[in-house]
């Protein structure tokens, strides 16, 4: 009896054993599946896709740009000295001849003072001599001596008295003062930055338009202008400089010069957008073949999408053209149909493995 006992103690361990053996392996092959699965995942990027079609799109022409002001001007000293009183303080609206600041000029006031008194003598030495010429008691080249000297004195006075005049700095543009960088009791010498003054009643937008569209515009034209502060509400715009050579990036600079609100909501620095609507004949009804403007490859001057083809990606150029706000028109490198990637460039190269996002 003892001896069956120990046999079916052995069957039983040996059975366990084996079972046990069995779901290591088992369990050891799934888990190389699942390991396999995952790392096979891990080769491909996870991106978002669109579609190349061709659209009914809005023929307005829209180019972005930042607002400056209309008339902008930095105020330098002229002369050395010591400021004596400040007018303005920064915010402060000011007019073309008003007083900003007072400047303490002891060497200019005693040049004035030195420069009329020279004139007042040149102008009595000069009616001596016009007299004694009546009466032959001069000869002629003296007179014109004594009326040269008379001259070179009424020079030296308005110069000394343009001098005294740089004492009080005065606005020669109208707008709001933006910086003030003096206060009574500084020293200023030629070249002493005090104030800066913008005039933004108007602004200038300044933004690039392609070749396809600069042909349309004209100095003078009307625009519509928005700004991204203010979404719905439009300004007045009009083109006053259109560029003859285009930039670096093949397009055309175009100033714009923008009329503000009554309590000048538009400022300088703030971001804009010009509308260029094009006239009823000149609006086609053609379907243009458009791209999502996500889908170019660090910003639409690269003119590179990746396009999609059995889950690998091909870096590719194309030509674009009109510019339709989210979406941009395209003129060559690309079919209807072809699927572009719209996010997750920045983890593509040529030729990666992608997974679309459902």
């Amino acid at each position: 009896m003892k001896i069956v006992r120990i046999i079916l103690t052995v069957v039983i361990v040996g059975a366990l054993l084996v079972w046990g053996g069995m779901t290591l392996v088992n369990n050891k092959k799934k888990s190389e599946e699942e390991t396999k699965i995952v790392a096979q995942v891990n080769e491909s990027v996870a991106v978002n896709v669109a579609k190349v079609q061709f659209e009914n799109m809005n023929v307005d022409y829209v180019a972005n740009g930042t607002f400056e002001p209309f008339q902008e001007m930095k105020f330098p000293s002229e002369v050395s000295g010591k400021v004596l009183k400040v007018f303005v303080d920064e915010g402060s609206y000011v007019r073309v001849g008003q007083t900003l600041a007072v400047i303490r000029g002891d060497s200019q006031s005693i040049d004035l003072t030195a420069a009329q008194a020279a004139y007042q003598n040149a102008i009595t030495d000069n009616q001596r001599y016009e007299n004694a010429l009546k009466t032959g008691g001069v000869t002629q080249q003296q007179v014109d001596q004594s009326r040269l000297q008379l001259k070179n004195a009424k020079a030296q006075l308005d110069q000394s008295r343009l001098k005294v005049g740089d004492m009080n700095i005065r606005a020669t543009i109208s707008g709001v003062v933006n910086s003030r960088l003096i206060e009574p009791g500084s020293y200023v010498n030629p070249g002493t930055e005090m104030f800066e003054i913008v005039n933004v009643s108007s602004l200038k937008l300044r933004a690039e338009v392609n070749e396809n569209q600069i042909v349309n515009l004209k100095v003078g034209d009307n625009i519509k202008v928005t700004a991204s502060v203010f979404p719905g509400k439009e300004f007045a715009g009009k083109v006053t400089f259109i560029a003859p050579k285009a930039s670096s990036s093949l397009n055309f600079p175009v100033e714009i010069q923008v009329s503000n609100s009554a309590g000048n909501e538009l400022k300088a620095g703030m971001y804009g957008t010009a509308i260029f609507s094009q006239s009823k004949d000149e609006i086609t009804s053609k379907p243009a073949l458009v791209v999502p403007r996500q889908a170019f490859v660090g910003g639409l001057n690269s003119n590179q999408v990746f396009v999609v083809k059995d889950s690998i990606v091909k870096l590719t150029t194309i030509t674009s053209g009109r510019n339709f706000g989210d979406k941009i028109e395209v003129l060559s490198g690309l079919n209807d149909g072809e699927t572009v990637v719209t996010s997750g460039q920045v983890n593509l190269a040529d030729g990666s493995k992608v997974s679309i996002i459902k």
